[in-house]
């Protein structure tokens, strides 16, 4: 045993075992951590999580800021909403959807509506009242104070186009004026509102 002996001249007063003695090895001790290899794991990290990041946005997710009161009482003016770029690849577009597409008239800028009536579907307005193949759309969406009284003649929406209207109808730009809005002009659907803070949930 390492330590002072208890008679004076022994080997043990200088911590020294003498030959009886057992030691017990120290254990091994971990190199002592750097500085430069704690950022270079941290470096390392933040480029994952912004290439991770950066792929959501470019193909899966995007953060988009609504500007108007188009869609209004379903999306408000500057609220903030996921859209989803790649869902419209595994699944077909639906009514009811809300879309996000360029502009037909200025391909750079983007508007955000519901689509209504999808291609071979007949279309018609009659005094705000729509009406897809024959029947009266039943839109709890449209509350009796955003609704007006337009009218569109009955159409019938081409192939691969898609009828969309805002909700707030007396303040919507919308196919009642460009027309249906093709395809290959869609790329993505409003899943999901994060700001503010009331407004955050599914986009409905």
């Amino acid at each position: 045993m390492v330590g002072r002996s208890s008679e004076p001249g022994t080997a043990g007063d200088i911590g020294v075992p003498s030959p009886s003695s057992s030691v017990a090895p120290e254990p091994d001790c971990p190199p002592p951590v750097r500085a430069t290899a704690g950022l270079g794991v941290w470096l390392r990290d933040l480029v994952i999580s912004l290439a991770i990041s950066a792929f959501i946005i470019v193909f899966l997710y995007q953060p988009v800021k609504v500007e108007g009161t188009s869609m209004m009482p379903s999306l408000e003016d500057q609220e903030r909403i996921f859209v989803n770029k790649f869902v419209y690849r595994l699944e077909p577009i639906e009514r009811g959807d809300i879309v996000v597409f360029r502009y037909p008239y200025d391909p750079s800028k983007s508007y955000i509506k519901r689509v209504i009536a999808m291609a071979g579907d007949h279309i018609r307005i009659e005094s705000g009242q729509v009406y897809v193949n024959g029947e009266a759309l039943i839109e709890t969406y449209v509350p009796a104070e955003y609704a007006d009284r337009r009218s569109y003649p009955d159409t019938v929406v081409p192939e691969n186009d898609y009828f969309v209207l805002g909700d707030h109808r007396s303040m919507s730009d919308d196919s009642r004026r460009f027309g249906p809005v093709n395809q290959s002009f869609i790329y993505g659907k409003a899943v999901f509102g994060y700001w503010p803070m009331e407004k955050v949930g599914r986009v409905k």
